[in-house]
């Protein structure tokens, strides 16, 4: 065409605007995902991260060495590294220095870099920074040739592709990003159990997730809190996605008769001041009722937000409201998605320790052939030096006699056979290195070259060893960097409604004879002198009194035995809490207990170990010993302890330890004997148990049995009239089971029947209960010492009642009177 613009031989390409713009926006997608917004899977770092650690690097701003002003290093970074604002830079050298973002912070902030109520940092020009140990561990070995470096954006400089990073950093501190059609959200962890499962790997190439799971049990986050139900973790290890749900740590404190519920600690990434403001805009619309007052008491020490309720509100009922309502409960969108080969990719828990496996062996293997390259250099020019020294003298004969350096060199060649390297090093050398003493030296330092050259090239013909170099850093790294977990995981929301609001106090808990269970605090008894008449405490029906209590805590877990053989299993903090004279709830609410059937013994543990066993007493004489762990999945309904007999009853149960020497066993008659644990073997759940103690008189049971850990220990014998005393065990010959046994007590009509028997504690007193319900504390150390065959003192004033039970409980510190008479604390009428 005549008025066309372009020549008929210029080259027209017709290009779709559709195309054009997929083309751009993927290359623009992939420089987002690759260079800015995702981890690398083997160091855990983004690109600016990477950049502002090396960064400092360059500029040596270590752990060690004085802090640096955050400007220069964000300018550093910029201007060699990452052309982008100096805002981004900043702000991710702030998260990098923040405790409650980070489980181990990278870089060692001083001034003001933000807090967790999300107040910003201080300008870049106040602040300033170094690296920390835990960085210098990323940066370790960078310069011996272990990892790729590329040209900088403008080919001036190189960067390291991936930092050598000695710890599982992605695991560690975790990530979050959003590039283009895709995000990652990897939670922290502790290291202490990053370690400990790499370890487990290495150890075992066939291991599963779920045995990594016992060692790895979930997220760890630097701000605590709880993490309820494991599907999410199991959900997020397995595929890589997973929904892990996190709550606020609380507890409940008294302030008068109200409720102080006290938040200790926070899910993850929370605002603590957008908190306090959101429960107090709720309680101001009224949409929560029962809240008096919220206010931060939150200190350098930790968080501690204190929300005072009203008189009669339900700390339970206001806690499901928060939780339901504001962030302190939140839900942590798992998405372990990194970069691997220049790929994005989302990766289980196992394929991301498999690749921070390969990793550190790939760094291992280029350390090691940098170190022998290195070796091997140094020991060629040694080996020149040494050849020198020997012929010494026609050395130094033909570089006199030599008309420059070149010809010289050429001479060393080509007369000694000696490299060029190793003639430049001959040329070099001071006269100082011809004494015998730089001889020795060299002699010495060859020796050892050879020998490390020889462990270098063991250590690249066998995986063996350089697994075991892996396993040797990381165990270095875990003594290094001590971190214990610090989130708590349980099992279910059960697990967490209750426990977690209750503080862990001492609690007396006690049985009526209708079965009544309740838990008081136990300081709510004060203790009394020796005789005196005790606190009421509960109110009783005419017909009922107080059969047995407990002491202990409240995150104890109780294991109920019945006089039937059944084993229930419970959480203190589910027995409800009542006053002193609360008659309290019937047992049977809380366990499936059968018509009729008696809580004999109440046992706490806290775990279900193989080396301890539980043994069972019947009325009978019949002791068993079975291993705890039978015990250890008891259902709501119960299980079957023990096989007794018709007519037969259990007494009493208690935990043997592997400290434990003998058994200890009383009859109603003042009968007992002692014998080995040995002889009472261990024996199947369902089976029957053997004969402990045959009696002498018809009608005679056994009333209570202890474990005795030595002969030095003392056993307190009280009568039913009050009457008691203190034996030291040795008095009380060892027999073999089955025995009729030796006396206990001597009884008479002045002392009643025997009730029962404890050891005696320093740290603990004794707790009597009559029978109107009535409870006395008593110092045990008051009560006098006794030989075997004797009735005692008096250490209960029953008035004309009966002890009906006897226990241990912790001392708790009271006021006595200044003339140190008797202290009466009240009758039932209080």
């Amino acid at each position: 065409m005549e008025n066309s613009i372009f020549d008929e031989e210029q080259d027209i390409q017709i290009i779709d605007v559709e195309d054009s713009m997929k083309k751009s926006y993927l290359d623009y997608s992939m420089s987002v995902i690759i260079g800015r917004a995702l981890p690398d899977a083997r160091d855990g770092l983004k690109p600016v991260h990477r950049r502002i650690l090396y960064a400092m690097n360059d500029l040596g701003v270590g752990s060690r060495s004085p802090y640096k002003k955050s400007a220069r290093i964000v300018g550093d970074v910029i201007g060699k590294y990452h052309p982008h604002g100096d805002t981004a830079v900043y702000d991710a050298l702030v998260r990098m220095a923040q405790p409650f973002s980070m489980r181990v912070p990278s870089v060692d902030g001083q001034g003001n870099f933000g807090s967790i109520d999300g107040d910003g940092a201080a300008a870049m020009r106040y602040t300033e920074a170094r690296m920390t140990t835990l960085a210098e561990e990323l940066l370790r070995d960078l310069d011996k040739d272990t990892v790729d470096f590329t040209p900088n954006y403008d080919g001036s400089m190189v960067e390291p592709d991936v930092l050598p990073s000695r710890l599982p950093n992605l695991l560690l501190n975790g990530s979050s990003g959003i590039a283009v059609g895709m995000a990652t959200n990897i939670p922290p962890h502790s290291l202490d159990e990053l370690v400990d499962g790499l370890l487990m790997m290495l150890e075992n190439k066939e291991t599963t997730l779920e045995e990594l799971m016992e060692v790895i049990k979930g997220p760890d986050f630097p701000t605590g809190g709880i993490i309820f139900g494991k599907k999410g973790i199991i959900d997020a290890y397995k595929t890589g996605r997973g929904r892990i749900k996190i709550r606020a740590k609380t507890h409940i404190e008294k302030k008068g008769n109200r409720d102080v519920i006290v938040i200790d600690e926070l899910p993850y990434q929370v605002n603590k001041s957008n908190l306090i403001e959101k429960i107090a805009e709720l309680v101001k619309d009224k949409q929560i009722d029962g809240i008096s007052e919220v206010r931060d008491e939150s200190d350098r020490d930790g968080i501690r937000v204190v929300i005072e309720l009203k008189r009669d509100a339900m700390s339970e009922i206001v806690l499901n409201h928060l939780f339901k309502s504001t962030v302190m409960e939140t839900t942590f969108g798992t998405i372990m998605l990194a970069i691997n080969n220049k790929e994005p990719k989302v990766f289980s828990l196992m394929e991301l320790l498999d690749l921070f496996l390969a990793h550190r062996k790939t760094v291992i293997i280029r350390r090691t052939i940098f170190e022998l390259q290195k070796a091997r250099a140094r020991a060629h020019i040694l080996e020149g030096l040494k050849i020198a020294l020997d012929n010494i003298d026609e050395v130094i004969e033909l570089i006199r006699n030599s008309a420059d350096t070149t010809v010289a060199r050429e001479g060393l060649m080509s007369k000694f056979g000696l490299s060029e390297l190793q003639s430049n090093a001959i040329l070099d050398m001071r006269l100082s290195r011809l004494t015998g003493l730089e001889r020795e030296k060299i002699e010495n330092e060859l020796k050892e070259l050879i020998e490390q050259i020889s462990n270098l090239e063991a250590i690249l013909k066998s995986e063996e060893l350089i697994e075991n170099i892996i396993k040797e850093e990381l165990i270095e790294i875990r003594n290094k960097f001590k971190c214990p977990r610090i989130t708590e995981i349980v099992d279910d929301y059960d697990d967490i409604d209750m426990e977690d609001l209750i503080p862990n106090e001492s609690v007396v808990v006690t049985i009526t004879h209708r079965g009544y269970v309740k838990r008081v605090p136990s300081k709510t008894y004060e203790k009394q002198k020796r005789g005196g008449k005790g606190k009421v405490a509960l109110t009783t029906y005419d017909d009922d009194f107080i059969e047995r209590f407990f002491i202990c805590n409240t995150h104890d877990t109780l294991m109920f035995v019945t006089d039937r053989g059944q084993v229930y299993w419970l959480k203190v903090y589910r027995i409800p809490e009542g006053s002193r004279t609360a008659k309290g709830r019937g047992v049977v609410n809380l366990i499936d207990l059968q018509p009729e059937e008696k809580i004999m013994a109440i046992i706490p543990t806290t775990d279900f170990d193989e080396s301890k066993s539980l043994a069972f007493f019947t009325k009978n004489g019949i002791v068993k010993r079975t291993k705890l762990t039978e015990y250890s999945n008891i259902r709501s309904v119960g299980i079957r302890a023990i096989n007794l007999d018709e007519g037969d009853e259990v007494v009493t149960a208690s935990i043997v330890t592997p400290d434990i020497e003998n058994l200890f066993v009383v009859t109603k008659k003042g009968m007992c004997i002692k014998f080995s644990v040995e002889d009472a073997r261990e024996i199947g759940r369902v089976s029957r148990g053997v004969t402990a103690i045959k009696f002498k008189e018809e009608g005679d049971e056994v009333v209570g049995a202890e474990i005795l850990q030595n002969d030095e220990q003392e056993i307190l014998s009280v009568a039913t009239k009050g009457i008691g005393k203190r034996t030291t065990a040795d008095e009380y010959r060892l027999q073999r089971r089955a025995g009729k046994g030796v006396i206990c007590m001597k009884l008479t009509s002045r002392t009643g029947d025997l009730v029962g028997i404890v050891i005696v504690d320093d740290e603990m007193d004794l707790m009597a209960l009559t029978s109107s319900g009535k409870m006395i504390r008593v110092d045990m150390q008051s009560i006098r010492k006794a030989g075997r065959n004797t009735s005692g003192v008096k250490v209960v004033n029953v008035d004309g009642e009966e002890v009906v039970n006897i226990a241990k409980c912790p001392k708790v510190d009271t006021e006595d009177e200044e003339d140190g008479s008797e202290l009466d604390l009240g009758g039932e009428n209080e």
